[in-house]
């Protein structure tokens, strides 16, 4: 789990709250599978937007911007590492 202070989606934010309620009113453990499936989707919308940004906002038309560009942008900017 990230520190407060880190840069955070907002699922890892939801993800952050779960954990703070768990221990008062209690959240069922499904609930952290969902919110896994759901990181993964918007971490693949985040890589997406990501390229899509750089070919429309790029100077140079012909570079050709990859997935492994955009994961390590979403890498870098969430301070996630992939296992």
């Amino acid at each position: 789990m990230k520190p407060e202070t880190a840069k955070r989606t907002a699922l890892e934010w939801l993800e952050y709250e779960f954990v703070k309620l768990e221990s008062t009113v209690g959240v069922h453990s499904s609930m952290y599978h969902l919110i896994e499936q759901a990181k993964e989707m918007e971490k693949e919308q985040i890589i997406d937007a990501h390229i899509e940004g750089q070919r429309v906002f790029d100077e140079y038309p012909h570079t050709q911007w990859t997935n492994d560009q955009a994961e390590q942008y979403y890498n870098e900017t969430f301070n996630t590492k992939e296992k």
